[in-house]
């Protein structure tokens, strides 16, 4: 346990040295009753964020193709520990999905979103309400991190990490 605590504090501390903490880039929900400004055409924005985890709840993990960047990346998810490709990642993804029958996953209000340079980088929790095909649902929480680039005019993730708390 202190080992997985010690290499989450390191990663965090990695990604402000890399990506710094300047506030002025910081985009936050906007808190409940007040009416979000419009962000700038194509900007990575909550909405934008709500519309990949909505692709997600279809269960179509080749229809998440076009938010993810090609090539080798890496993606970090609850089970199995990584992968190294969207490719890997789609194509395991699809098995796990295929056990379901409906997928719900709502980005909390607790979403920041900070820009530095040409980049985006997110964190939010994500609310899952999902059924397998047997009829049993799963509701859970879990942490969303990822980190986005510009390629062809498009916002894609070139890392992503997800994962759920461990019980207590």
């Amino acid at each position: 346990m202190k080992n997985v605590i010690a290499t989450r504090v390191a990663l965090l501390a990695l990604c402000l040295l890399l990506f710094g903490t300047n506030q002025s880039g910081v985009a936050q929900a906007a808190p409940k009753g007040e009416k979000k400004a419009k962000s700038a055409v194509g900007a990575v924005d909550k909405a934008y964020l709500q519309k990949i985890w909505d692709g997600w709840g279809t269960l179509d993990a080749a229809g998440q193709k076009q938010y993810y960047a090609q090539g080798p990346h890496v993606f970090f998810d609850d089970e199995p520990l990584k992968f190294s490709s969207w490719d890997e990642y789609q194509a395991t993804t699809a098995k796990e999905l295929a056990e379901y029958k409906t997928g719900r996953f709502t980005v909390n209000d607790d979403a920041e979103i900070h820009k530095s340079g040409d980049i985006y980088w997110s964190a939010a929790t994500v609310a899952s309400d999902m059924t397998q095909k047997s009829g049993k649902r799963e509701q859970a929480t879990f942490r969303w991190t990822a980190i986005f680039e510009r390629e062809n005019g498009k916002w894609l993730i070139v890392h992503e990490h997800v994962s759920v708390p461990m019980p207590e």
